[in-house]
């Protein structure tokens, strides 16, 4: 399995010159069957990491670009009335897709958001009664503008907590960006990606991630985590059991990233903060909309927390 990580992040490093930590973000993803939220201005790189990704594993990549007047059956499909055979024949939206860009996720209204949202939690999508399983591996890569570009539509806690993991993939390092400004990554260079493993090999590592074991005291480390949330000032709503399962979950797929089949704590703070933050709300109304301050009250949490020896 090391193997087939170890060609994953070379092949999208051929691409994307971006933060490494990103690039493990979104493979703990794809491996824990989970999905991303990217809070981030634009031009930083998503597209290209989430279409490295897709050829990376050989899939089909598709992009949403997401707007105020898109309809559930622009993200999902619609059944089509056939004239000459006098039935009706589905066609499949974008999201049948491995990877799914689903760019700035904010700016669509509520009714169509919960369709790809109900898509990402059910693998599947129901039309006319009929329900059409959608192709695994698959994940979707959301992005939302930050706070100071105030979308339309702001998604909602239960909405948020359908993501495995919210990060932003900031603005390269200087060494980073002069190589981008150098070589100019083209869709060329995308575009004769070659796959570095197959879909099915994913599959695999998916079942070998929730093989992963993880020990008494490490569940009630999680446990604890939760439980803190739940009992401090800061946050009027802390950590649900599904929040706590996703705590597990990445962690999982974090100890199969460092080529281990058990969870120690390290696996657990790795990603805590990116799969917490956004499930939780503040006591103080103003920092509703201030992923910062939310992030450094789930970082507070981990460190409040003590470690299992």
């Amino acid at each position: 399995m090391q193997d087939a990580i170890l060609k994953l992040r070379d092949n999208i490093h051929k691409v994307y010159f971006g933060d490494p930590r990103a690039v493990d973000r979104v493979l703990c993803c794809l491996l824990a069957r989970g999905h991303l939220l990217l809070e981030d201005v634009p031009g930083v790189g998503k597209t290209v990491l989430a279409s490295a990704i897709a050829r990376s594993v050989g899939g089909e990549f598709r992009r949403i670009q997401m707007t105020p007047d898109m309809l559930p059956a622009d993200v999902i499909g619609v059944s089509i009335y056939e004239e000459n055979t006098r039935e009706f024949r589905f066609r499949p939206g974008p999201v049948f897709a491995n990877v799914l860009l689903a760019d700035e996720i904010n700016r669509t209204p509520p009714r169509t958001q919960s369709a790809l949202l109900e898509a990402m939690n059910e693998g599947s999508v129901t039309i006319d009664g009929i329900s059409h399983r959608i192709d695994q591996p698959f994940i979707v890569v959301a992005t939302q503008n930050p706070s100071s570009f105030h979308g339309t539509y702001p998604l909602p806690e239960s909405q948020l907590d359908r993501f495995l993991l919210r990060t932003s993939l900031g603005y390269p390092d200087a060494a980073s960006e002069m190589r981008v400004i150098q070589e100019r990554p083209s869709m060329n260079a995308l575009t004769d990606l070659q796959p570095a493993v197959t879909l099915e090999e994913i599959r695999s590592m998916q079942i070998m991630t929730d093989e992963t074991k993880l020990d008494t005291s490490i569940a009630s480390y999680i446990q604890q985590l939760a439980q803190k949330s739940r009992n401090i000032p800061e946050l009027s709503l802390g950590l649900s059991t599904r929040g706590a399962l996703a705590v597990a979950q990445a962690a999982r797929a974090t100890a199969r990233l460092k080529d281990r089949d058990y969870v120690i704590p390290e696996d657990v703070a790795e990603h805590f903060v990116a799969a917490t933050s956004h499930r939780m709300a503040p006591s103080d109304p103003s920092l509703i909309d201030d992923a910062r301050a939310l992030e450094q009250i789930a970082d507070d949490i981990l460190r409040s927390v003590d470690v299992p020896i």
